[in-house]
């Protein structure tokens, strides 16, 4: 019943949206050029499903962390452990946290432990220009791990030179101070942001401390601007149920990761040259029983070095993209031992404009070396065709893949083994879609199909058998998803509705083994919606909607409250999550607090 409340709620916010009389033009972000393309291209030109969440997006929607801002994205399913992100795992339109790729301004901060990690280095969104969310295979863009897609982190260019201080308060004994600072100088320019965030919980061992560090400058901003980023990210939970069994109530875990990278962008005559170093680190250290670590602990450190050279060559046949990236993976661990990888890729890419700019078509491939696993070639193909001025359709396929996790091969307890033998999983996947974009009303869809092949399964014969990693599981995903914007305004005032649905269809081939336990859980059906609203000046509010209906059957809806009031230098804002109290999980097992407000006060100091 409460489902169909919020359905015909949805509904009656479209209705009134469509007969409202004054609108005004609002400048769309069709001309926001896609960074995280190896060939640079306005939004609007892409032949890929691409989304963006805005700087003002995630001001006002109210949420703190990337992980709850992704919540509202169609096809996107973040399935959390806990709250504030502490531990989240990032999932594209129904493949796994190991099969989605999580870059900062281009860089890969992929984590060859276990996807587990993926978010860890989510950046805070004071820093955060925008996120670009790419779906579907990107292989053949990203390399490995991009099997079902990626999001792509885009920090702020600059800040004025001001000071800005945060500072939150809300349900269980939730505090959290950010301090962000800009210097924009002649020829520099910084950003630096600190922030502190902790929590007693919201049940039995699940407080929190969490403190994250980010330093972004550009040196030499008139001759060759060079862009330093550094982050840091230091979680410690308690994990009551978040691995293992539900029952585990007693788990702990720190984690630390880190993230240096250095970047610069040369145009020289057709050329335009983008070269990257970065070096990404993580810690983890895990403990079954919090009181008693050495009963069971598992400590690892993960570090990757990488230097990616990428460029395009634009002629009067076209843009050219190529790349070369290497990058060394080291990992030490007391459980799953010392291990090295060397990892090369060759990426080639041509866009070829016809029929007077109305057709594009752009094949490309990757070509990787594993020192670990050999070569691999990815091919892949983007088709675009501009049916009316606003109008676009396109499509998309390609093959793509992601390497088994040191996890995967190397993990071992009384109830698991891993298996070095492993192979990489491969798929072969189509899309095609529709846009339909003008200044203040956006509308896109797409169907899609992925067949998957020697996906990673724990299976045994026997109920007393450990679980034994295999390449047995073979899945055909089908799904349809689409998004909405609209902008438009009231007594002068701009609102803003997006609504979103996707639908997944996994058909899981069934291996021979008489237990399994890969255990499909997609949002089978997924429908999101916001709208931010102001009537009165100085005031605006934000209500947000979700509906999930998992393979398993289970569902539930949620409706989360943003509210801010601006007062000249200050800002009083609540976020109120869950309003409606509604009880369910998103991994695990693992329940999900009921309602719970923040409270927070802003300041600029200029």
């Amino acid at each position: 019943m409460k489902k169909n409340i919020f359905l015909l709620f949805a509904l009656s916010l479209i209705l009134n949206v469509s007969f409202a009389q004054n609108r005004i033009k609002i400048d769309s972000l069709q001309e926001v050029v896609i960074s995280s393309s190896r060939i640079d291209l306005p939004f609007k030109e892409n032949s890929r499903t691409i989304q963006l969440i805005t700087a003002e997006d995630l001001k006002k929607s109210g949420v703190t962390n990337v992980a709850d801002a992704l919540q509202q994205i169609a096809g996107i399913d973040i399935r959390r452990r806990g709250t504030s992100g502490m531990q989240a795992d990032l999932y594209i339109r129904g493949g796994s946290f190991d099969q989605t790729l999580l870059l900062i301004d281009g860089i890969k901060v992929d984590d060859a432990q276990t996807g587990h990690h993926t978010m860890n280095l989510a950046l805070p969104i004071e820093v955060i220009k925008r996120i670009e969310i790419i779906k579907g295979p990107a292989a053949r863009v990203f390399g490995q791990n991009a099997f079902t897609g990626a999001v792509n982190i885009v920090t702020k260019d600059s800040l004025d030179n001001s000071v800005s201080l945060d500072l939150k308060a809300g349900s269980y004994g939730q505090v959290s101070a950010a301090v962000t600072a800009g210097v924009n100088l002649e020829d520099s320019s910084h950003i630096i942001h600190f922030s502190k965030n902790a929590s007693n919980g919201y049940r039995y061992n699940t407080d929190f401390d969490n403190t994250n560090f980010v330093l972004k400058s550009t040196f030499d901003k008139k001759e060759l601007p060079i862009e330093m980023l550094v982050s840091l990210s230091e979680r410690n939970f308690g994990a009551n149920g978040f691995y293992a069994t539900p029952a585990a109530i007693n788990q702990y875990e720190k984690t630390k990761a880190s993230l240096v990278g250095f970047s610069t962008t040369i145009k020289k005559g057709n050329f335009t040259w983008k070269p990257k170093v970065y070096w990404r680190r993580n810690e983890d250290e895990y403990s079954y029983v919090r009181s008693n670590p050495s009963l069971y602990r598992n400590v690892h450190i993960s570090n990757k070095f990488a230097a990616e050279l990428n460029g395009t060559y634009t002629s009067n046949i076209g843009v050219t993209g190529f790349g070369i990236e290497t990058a060394k993976v080291l990992l030490s661990s007391n459980n799953l031992g010392a291990s090295n990888r060397f990892v090369s890729t060759l990426f080639l890419e041509h866009r070829l404009n016809l029929l007077k700019n109305k057709l594009d078509i752009t094949p490309g491939v990757a070509v990787t070396y594993f020192s670990d696993f050999k070569f691999f070639a990815f091919p892949g193909i983007d088709i675009g065709y501009q049916l009316l001025n606003n109008v676009r359709i396109y499509g998309n396929a390609g093959y793509t893949y992601r390497v088994p996790t040191y996890t995967d091969m190397y993990y071992k307890s009384a109830t698991t083994i891993g298996n070095s033998n492993l192979e990489p999983e491969k798929a072969f996947a189509q899309e095609l879609g529709l846009k339909w974009n003008v200044s203040n009303f956006d509308l896109s869809a797409a169907a899609f199909n992925r067949n998957s092949n020697h996906l990673i399964d724990y299976v045994k014969d026997l109920s007393t058998d450990p679980w034994q990693a295999q390449n047995i599981q073979d899945i055909t995903t089908k799904g349809f998803e689409t998004q909405l914007l609209y902008k438009f305004t009231v007594n002068s005032f701009n609102q803003k509705l997006q609504i979103g649905y996707s639908f997944i269809e996994d058909d899981v081939k069934h291996s021979n083994y008489n237990f399994s336990q890969y255990a499909l859980n997609s949002m089978k059906h997924q429908f999101v919606g916001s709208y931010t609203m102001q009537f009165l000046k100085n005031f605006s509010n934000t209500i947000s909607y979700r509906y999930a209906e998992r393979t398993t059957g289970n569902s539930y809806s949620v409706v989360d409250l943003g509210a801010s009031y601006h007062l000249k230098a200050f800002e009083i804002s609540l976020f109120a999550n869950n309003i409606f109290n509604t009880a369910y999980t998103e991994t695990n097992l693992i329940p999900m607090p009921k309602g719970n407000l923040l409270f927070g006060i802003h300041y600029n100091f200029r």
